[in-house]
């Protein structure tokens, strides 16, 4: 008996998903892995804030982790007006890709709550610099434009290369994301 738990235990272990490597989840485990309203019978204070934080631009997926498990998911992610492709250049109106950290935030945005990644590195400043161009910046996970009806959503791809959520989504978000939390871009 005590070698079959000790199997069954060791067996779960090998299948959570360590922080380090989460983006290299495949597509297809992520999104079954976390149903859209997985978490939706419990409230944001049993959930444990994130370490990490996952968005996969193809699918608009968002996945928020905790101890290398998913904790949230967030779909239909809305960005700039040309989404395809790594942010070159200030007014692309593309979403970097990459790993780059949630560095701060912002409760009186124009959008309804912003968490700043922190684009540009120095080697996106680099790669715009060697063009003789400004990589841009401000880049943020926000929701939809103050003045808008809060149970509004603004339609199709709008932002400047931002990420936008509904409202009571990145409310959620601000919840559970610290400042501090990495975040993986991903095409």
């Amino acid at each position: 008996m005590r070698k079959l738990v000790l199997s069954v235990v060791f067996a779960c272990a090998a299948c959570a998903v360590p922080q380090a490597n989460a983006p290299e989840v495949t597509k297809k485990a992520e999104a079954a892995s976390v149903p859209a309203a997985a978490y939706a019978h419990r409230t944001l204070e049993a959930l444990p804030l994130a370490d990490f934080v996952l968005v996969d631009k193809s699918d608009r997926l968002l996945v928020v982790y905790s101890g290398g498990k998913a904790i949230r998911a967030f779909r239909g992610l809305q960005f700039g007006d040309a989404p395809m492709g790594h942010k070159r250049f200030e007014g692309d109106e593309r979403t970097p890709e990459g790993r780059y950290t949630i560095d701060t935030r912002n409760p009186q945005s124009a959008y309804h709550l912003s968490l700043r990644i922190s684009y540009p590195n120095a080697r996106d400043v680099a790669y715009a610099d060697a063009y003789g161009r400004s990589a841009g910046g401000d880049i943020f996970i926000h929701g939809q434009p103050n003045g808008l009806s809060s149970d509004l959503r603004m339609r199709g791809d709008w932002t400047d290369g931002c990420i936008a959520l509904s409202n009571a989504e990145i409310e959620e978000l601000w919840q559970l994301v610290p400042d501090g939390t990495p975040i993986q871009i991903r095409q």
